[in-house]
């Protein structure tokens, strides 16, 4: 019980459990959009068991520190690049992760009509398709965060019980989030914009193009503050904002 009253532990267990939290957020919001699709009755049951899929397949990932050592030995050579397992899991998971959130956009601005469908067929995914959409790219962002992950800690204890605590607050929030992002049209393409910077990401890492993810955080927390402030300013005034029209010249 040294542990308890050891501060490093401690602060190794806050850090972890911030980073699965931050890293998990592309994740609940894809969840959160495959949910969507699905009867209300059944959204809150699919965005558990994502989530729960999610945990567990990081938790056997980490138990499996010999199968991601091997994922990262190069498999072969590609322009200049060495390409490892875990380098094609990446960019096949960008490539699947753009194409997703692609058709996501199209179908939120263009609508089933566009295709000649029925109205009202908009939600034709079933249940065990979206459980394995979200099974296919919990596979890739939990390689992702659980690599981060053993870069940082040693102890294995410790990193699934910061997996346990994160998982833990995001489906306490995943609710809240997936209501918030239904109920606002350009939120929901703001996030789905956001899916394809991860996507674009992902694909660069598998390629050995490093981008920070910060970076992509911070644009979409810096777009999201922006919507909300135009959110706000649309409850102050009935009236949609107008853009200012240039005043024409007069004639002498």
């Amino acid at each position: 019980m040294e542990w308890l009253t050891d501060p490093q532990i401690w602060m190794a267990l806050i850090t972890l459990t911030a980073l699965e939290i931050v890293l998990g957020i592309d994740n609940i919001i894809f969840i959160a959009i495959l949910a969507a699709k699905l009867p209300v009755h059944q959204q809150a049951k699919a965005r558990s068991i994502g989530l729960g899929l999610a945990m567990i397949t990081r938790i056997l990932l980490l138990f499996s520190l010999t199968f991601i050592m091997k994922l990262t030995a190069p498999l072969f050579t590609l322009l200049s690049n060495q390409i490892s397992g875990r380098d094609i899991i990446l960019v096949l998971g960008g490539l699947f992760l753009l194409a997703k959130s692609t058709l996501e956009i199209h179908g939120s601005l263009e609508g089933p009509e566009a295709h000649g469908s029925k109205k009202g067929t908009g939600k034709s995914a079933t249940f065990f398709s979206v459980i394995a959409q979200i099974m296919v790219l919990d596979i890739v962002f939990s390689l992702d965060s659980v690599i981060t992950a053993i870069g940082l800690v040693q102890q294995v204890g410790i990193m699934v019980a910061a997996i346990v605590i994160a998982m833990i607050i995001m489906i306490l929030l995943a609710g809240k989030i997936n209501d918030f992002v239904e109920s606002h049209p350009t939120i929901k393409i703001l996030a789905l914009s956001f899916l394809l910077l991860v996507g674009i990401a992902l694909i660069g890492e598998g390629f050995d193009l490093h981008i920070p993810k910060g970076y992509i955080y911070f644009a979409m927390a810096f777009s999201v503050l922006v919507e909300l402030l135009n959110l706000r300013m649309r409850k102050m005034h009935r009236e949609p904002l107008k853009l200012r029209q240039p005043r024409a010249n007069k004639m002498v």
